[in-house]
């Protein structure tokens, strides 16, 4: 059986979505959100979800270069847990250090999408021997 996953690079300003499924354990950008309320992002995320009908989510989770947490940790466990209560579905974090370091970017150029593919990817690496 195939499963959709979509994976989510959290940000105040914008987020970043990627999707990908367990048959290739590739993913690919698929949209950036820049909502400026909980309602509205949580709307758009909530069509996306209705549309892919994913199996799973998955969240970057930020930490310093050294592991340690900082206030974007809190930010992105909270949105994993109000992804989990809203959809019901099974949500896992995922460590995003340095997703956004290796994307090649222009000045100006919104790259959330692409690091959301990036910690998807890393997500279908570490599961894809084990789990699918």
């Amino acid at each position: 059986m195939v499963d959709i996953v979509l994976g989510f690079d959290f940000g105040i300003k914008r987020i970043g979505i990627a999707m990908g499924n367990t048959l290739t354990g590739q993913a690919q950008p698929l949209s950036v959100i820049k909502a400026i309320d909980n309602a509205t992002r949580f709307k758009v995320i909530g069509e996306l979800i209705e549309q892919w009908r994913p199996a799973r989510l998955v969240v970057g989770e930020p930490r310093h270069p050294d592991g340690a947490e900082h206030d974007m940790t809190l930010r992105a466990r909270r949105f994993a847990n109000q992804l989990h209560g809203r959809f019901d579905l099974p949500v896992e974090l995922v460590d995003e250090r340095y997703s956004s370091a290796v994307i090649q970017a222009k000045r100006g150029e919104i790259i959330d999408a692409k690091a959301a593919a990036i910690i998807l990817q890393q997500y279908f690496d570490d599961h894809v021997q084990s789990n699918f």
